[in-house]
């Protein structure tokens, strides 16, 4: 027995199989044709569970679990992703049920990305056994799920610790969403490379202007990109400690691509915490990098649908996604 998973962003769009346990036993990914209308990007879901249902675990398939960026609805199983403007109210859930390689009887289940990262880390990772957690996608977009009482707390219709989109800059700049100021705005991978290049930075001859390059300046001292780095730092603390000081948290998580900085990252948001995280109650929340790095949001899909198909494994709480 497997579990099917896909992970969309917008940066990438990736599928696996899933055994019970979590581990990840086959995978395939395709670059998220962000831009395109809405019938590319099913294009190019399609294709990864070409490559997937051509893998022989697929014949034991159980179930299909999506994460996918957010906002989504659960309970419609639509999805209207910010940083992927072809996807408004989009039915994903029912354009995957069609794939021709998908058996009529398995069940397909939708979860927020960063909710989905949220179950995968208490499961299996950083935050295992951690009763009260903020886990942070911050890629392409920000989001995040939340661990409150020892159960993932998904919300009514599953975008509950959406961090991305509270405002840290009352004066900034709009977002996407419609809000000002926003995280995303700020400390998303395409914001920290946005900021480097207005600020003068340039990639090395034939490197791309994104922000894996920015840390790479960064790491070998540009002062550009790390300022870069430490305004995304900054973004993220202000989050972090607003959500403590709102919920009481006990460890605060990070993974997505942006979080592969490590220290580049770490470093400048650690300092800012201790800066905004100043009340008793909220001070010296840990801050750490996802366990699971990038597969968690894969893992989390898993979880999801397995719950959904009755397994007493992998995470319960998933339950009512």
């Amino acid at each position: 027995m497997v579990y099917g998973a896909l992970d969309i962003g917008g940066t990438k769009i990736a599928g696996a199989l899933v055994s019970p346990d979590g581990r990840v036993l086959a995978r395939a990914q395709r670059p998220t044709p962000a831009r395109e209308p809405g019938e590319v990007l099913m294009a190019v879901v399609a294709s990864v569970l070409d490559e997937l249902s051509a893998h022989p675990e697929w014949r034991s398939l159980a179930g299909l679990g999506i994460a996918s960026a957010g906002p989504v609805d659960t309970t419609a199983g639509t999805v209207s992703p910010v940083n992927i403007p072809g996807w408004r109210g989009f039915p994903l859930v029912d354009r995957v049920r069609e794939h021709p390689g998908l058996p009529s009887d398995v069940d397909v289940s939708l979860v927020g990305d960063a909710v989905a990262m949220a179950a995968a880390e208490h499961w299996l990772g950083a935050a295992r056994g951690v009763d009260n957690a903020l886990c942070m996608v911050v890629s392409t977009g920000v989001g995040g799920g939340l661990i409150l009482d020892g159960r993932l707390h998904p919300g009514r219709s599953g975008n509950a610790g959406h961090i991305g989109h509270i405002s840290v800059d009352l004066d900034g700049s709009d977002c996407p969403c419609g809000a000002r100021g926003c995280v995303e705005g700020l400390a998303s991978g395409t914001a920290i490379a946005a900021r480097a290049v207005a600020a003068g930075w340039r990639p090395p001859a034939g490197a791309a202007a994104n922000a894996a390059s920015v840390a790479a300046a960064a790491a070998a001292g540009d002062p550009v990109a790390l300022a870069s780095y430490d305004r995304a730092g900054q973004a993220l603390a202000a989050a972090v400690a607003a959500t403590a000081a709102l919920v009481e948290l006990d460890l605060a998580v990070v993974g997505g691509g942006v979080a592969q900085a490590g220290d580049v990252l770490f470093t400048p948001l650690r300092r800012w915490m201790s800066r905004y995280a100043v009340l008793d109650f909220a001070r010296d929340v840990p801050v750490v990098p996802a366990g699971l790095a990038l597969d968690a949001g894969l893992i989390g899909a898993a979880a999801a649908v397995a719950v959904r198909e009755g397994s007493t494994a992998p995470y319960e709480e998933v339950a009512g996604v």
